[in-house]
């Protein structure tokens, strides 16, 4: 099934979000798309973000968004549908997932953009409120992460508003890791390291 057939029949968007960016974005499970749902409703007067219903592992969400790109190209030619989106996301971690390398080749081809981070997205959580700089195992990060959120995989408000307050920490610390990896040599998206921001940039700044 296209994913595009989640969202029920074609209809064109209203003159008032045309003006609006539009970021259609895939992720793995819930606790993302509590987290980001948060921050569009903070800046849903100049953006609009869809979460795509498909859910899976990095290579089958890409698979899924090059799908749904060229579905809306086809639509776009045709005079049908919605406008295309600015700009397709797709956020997930490293986990023990396999094909990972396969899932960023595939995105690079189509421009579909990656928000990894790795082991977890606990790390990114982490970020907010203690540098991490030493690799860490996932359970160790969502261990932490439940006990400085006070809550687990649902977000909580009070949770989301305290990683909202501590959002420029937590990329300050995230940019630092990419540039000690790369200072020592290491592959992008080493563990501990979290391409987060970038998604809640495009967001935020829209």
């Amino acid at each position: 099934m296209s994913p595009r057939s989640t969202s029920g029949p074609p209809r064109r968007r209203v003159s008032n979000t045309a003006l609006r960016k539009e970021l259609l974005v895939f992720v793995e499970g819930g606790t993302e798309e509590m987290y980001l749902v948060d921050w569009h409703r903070r800046h849903r007067d100049r953006v609009n973000v869809k979460i795509d219903r498909f859910r899976g592992g990095p290579l089958q969400l890409v698979e899924h968004a090059v799908e749904a790109q060229r579905a809306e190209t086809r639509e776009a030619r045709r005079g049908q549908g919605d406008r295309p989106h600015d700009q397709i996301w797709c956020v997930f971690d490293r986990d023990e997932h396999p094909n990972i390398p396969e899932a960023f080749v595939l995105a690079d081809a189509h421009g579909i953009r990656i928000a990894f981070s790795n082991p977890c997205l606990e790390v990114w959580f982490l970020l907010h409120f203690q540098d991490q700089t030493a690799e860490i195992h996932r359970h160790d990060a969502q261990h932490q992460s439940e006990v400085l959120l006070h809550c687990a995989k649902n977000l909580t408000p009070a949770a989301t508003e305290a990683l909202t307050e501590r959002y420029e920490q937590a990329k300050q610390r995230a940019t630092r890791l990419d540039e000690k990896h790369h200072g020592d040599g290491s592959p992008a998206g080493t563990n501990p390291s979290s391409g987060l921001w970038k998604t809640v940039d495009e967001i935020r700044d829209a």
